[in-house]
């Protein structure tokens, strides 16, 4: 028998996620109270096609169309928000904390343009809110990175946080398609949206890289300064070199914490674009539509994170789990639960997020060039003049037998230096198209 009575959910859309919220709920419910210490009742859904979610839900909850009247029902503990979106979430979000409600929400947009001022109301109101869905799916990465690695000064993070991307690149690789074609495959499968800019232009990449690296070091949401690069430039010819040198390509989202130098200063590297990762690492065999987050503690050392990073079970696996969190918080004392960005609000420091320019990393260089002799060491000349060194290089043979693809590997350096030399190798006569550059991340 409950020592409490049941925790009453308010549930805002009943989408994808919604419906896999209320089913496995509905499914576990037993186990779930176990683990909770009271059960966790979906009560009221509002969603704009009110006749579906009522064939959703049957008679098992009250269905209306307005989420208004959900965050505003004195009856209502805690409001899920399965909307989506930058403003009628938000909106949405901020009233029911008004009325001292708490939040779950899979919605990592929001969170990331809105989030430093709905957890600061959130605060105020004494109410949680909990997101562990809203990045990475089903891998409980908020939750690791917000308690398990409470001991450690994180130093970086790395995730494959986009499955339609990474299902792309695996379809370039494995079956040597172009990104359009993957791209048409990805959506023939239901991996990709009819329109698939967020996903391909790297934008929910760093929505979520902006809430782990606020997670992990303590800093506001900064999403404003995240560099994003997608992946639809992306050629396979780039993902065939870069499988002989013994890499594959992955869109990650980079979060670095980075150490004052006596050649840069202190800050925080946040980053999404395409890289090259050794085929050795756990990242680089990441497949499909899976989802990983590799994280480096001074104290663990490196830690890996797998799973499913969308779907509708394994979000709400991660929902359901941030409902079993607020109900053990609801029998405890308030004052004492983990924190919404894992350090105490007022801990929260300014650390810059450092612009591009002055970020380093190790780079592959593909040069279209002229078939004649010395072209070569004209280019590599470029970089010494930079200050950059040559890890490894590759001579191929292109389509037209007057031209060569010349393929360098560099070592670390920072992105001016790599810029410059680009510039200067683009000015040379026999050099005859841009310069592919793609960074090259070791991960360990």
């Amino acid at each position: 028998m409950e020592k409490f009575g049941p925790v009453r959910v308010g549930l805002l859309g009943i989408g994808t996620i919604g419906r896999g919220t209320f089913e496995v709920l509905r499914r576990n419910r037993e186990e779930i109270t176990r683990r909770g210490g009271r059960s966790i009742v979906i009560t009221r859904v509002a969603d704009v096609d009110v006749e579906r979610a009522r064939a959703i839900v049957g008679d098992h909850a009250e269905v209306c169309g307005d989420g208004a009247e959900i965050v505003s029902d004195p009856d209502i503990d805690i409001v899920v928000e399965l909307i989506g979106g930058y403003t009628v979430a938000k909106d949405l979000v901020l009233a029911a904390i008004a009325n001292g409600k708490h939040v779950v929400t899979a919605n990592k947009a929001m969170l990331a343009v809105h989030g430093n001022r709905i957890f600061a109301e959130a605060s105020k109101q004494g109410v949680m809110v909990a997101f562990e869905a809203a990045v990475a799916g089903g891998i409980p990465i908020i939750k690791a990175t917000r308690e398990g690695l409470a001991a450690n000064r994180i130093e970086r993070v790395a995730g494959i946080i986009n499955g339609t991307t990474n299902f792309i690149l695996t379809e370039m690789r494995d079956k040597g398609l172009g990104f359009e074609e993957a791209l048409a495959q990805a959506q023939a499968l239901g991996y990709a949206e009819a329109d698939p800019t967020f996903d391909v232009e790297g934008v929910d990449a760093a929505h979520k890289i902006t809430l782990l690296a606020s997670l992990a070091f303590g800093v506001p949401i900064q999403f404003d300064k995240c560099h994003v690069e997608g992946i639809r430039g992306l050629r396979n010819i780039d993902v065939r070199y870069a499988e002989e040198l013994g890499y594959r390509i992955k869109l990650l989202g980079i979060a670095i914490h980075r150490e004052a130098q006596p050649d840069g200063p202190a800050g925080i590297e946040l980053r999404v674009h395409p890289t090259l990762v050794p085929a050795r690492r756990l990242l680089a065999n990441v497949e499909g539509a899976m989802n990983a987050v590799w994280v480096r503690g001074d104290a663990v050392g490196d830690t890996i994170y797998y799973g499913k990073g969308a779907g509708a079970e394994p979000t709400a696996s991660a929902v359901i789990a941030d409902l079993v969190d607020v109900a053990r918080m609801l029998t405890v004392d308030p004052d004492n639960r983990v924190p919404h960005l894992a350090f105490q609000p007022e801990a929260l420091v300014d650390v810059p997020i450092l612009p591009i320019d002055q970020a380093r990393s190790a780079c592959y260089l593909r040069i279209p060039v002229a078939d004649q002799p010395g072209v070569l060491a004209r280019i590599t000349g470029h970089l010494a003049d930079a200050g950059i060194s040559i890890d490894a290089a590759l001579q191929k043979a292109a389509e037209d037998e007057c031209q060569t693809d010349v393929i360098l590997l560099t070592h670390v350096s920072d992105e001016r230096r790599i810029l410059s030399a680009i510039e200067a190798i683009e000015a040379m006569p026999t050099v005859l198209g841009p310069v592919v550059r793609i960074r090259r991340e070791e991960l360990g």
